[in-house]
């Protein structure tokens, strides 16, 4: 199962690739994290991206698709994965099946998270981020146990700069500008399957095991 996770900030992929991932034991692959691991192990193309980022600029995506070719290569990626948070335009994702396609495989389903502005600001507004150990929360839907404590390392929660509404909004205006011709580009291929963002955690996972099995991946 080698699945491609779609959606606007807020859209819930990010908890979904967890749950789906401890469901079909496959790894959970999010470029944010992937990128912060190789960074940290100071491999070739990590110590390429810091350059970039010590400088306050953007990753090249050449530089990227690589970090997530080596993620696709290491143990446990070989029975599938879940791609989280990339590709993010069409230049990506045709980067992307070029360097799959080297490995002789390909991406089975691309799941867009069609989700609307009023639960992705509810969402992401109240998103709370340990500043120590990273870990997510939510003030109604993920409440950590004490108030403003992580409950992995009692660190304080804090809410990233750009989690406020207005900030937000424009994210999404952004991020739907951006990805139109990726949609197209995966609507094109044959791959692309809509799923209602907007609902809760577990009904949404209900309907993504539904869409695998029917699909025959599941």
């Amino acid at each position: 199962m080698r699945i491609v996770l779609l959606g606007p900030p807020g859209a819930g992929k990010g908890t979904q690739a967890k749950v789906l991932s401890n469901r079909y034991s496959i790894p959970h692959i999010s470029t944010g994290d992937i990128l912060r691991v190789a960074v940290k192990e100071g491999s070739a193309v990590g110590n390429k991206a810091k350059g970039y980022m010590d400088k306050g600029e953007l990753v090249p995506d050449e530089v990227v698709n690589q970090i997530v070719v080596e993620a696709l290569l290491k143990p446990g990626a070989e029975k599938g994965f879940i791609l989280d948070g990339y590709p993010r335009t069409r230049f990506q994702a045709e980067e992307l099946d070029k360097s799959l396609k080297t490995l002789g495989i390909s991406t089975d389903l691309v799941v867009y998270f069609k989700t609307s502005e009023t639960i992705a600001v509810s969402r992401l507004s109240g998103r709370r981020v340990c500043k120590q150990c990273g870990a997510n929360y939510h003030i109604k839907n993920i409440p950590p146990k004490v108030s403003g404590i992580c409950d992995v390392c009692k660190s304080v929660l804090v809410q990233r700069p750009d989690d406020n509404e207005a900030t937000v909004k424009n994210r999404l205006v952004v991020y739907e500008r951006q990805t139109k011709e990726l949609i197209d580009y995966y609507k094109g291929k044959g791959t692309l399957r809509e799923v209602p963002g907007d609902l809760n955690v577990e009904e949404l996972f209900s309907v993504l095991t539904k869409l695998f099995k029917d699909e025959g991946l599941g």
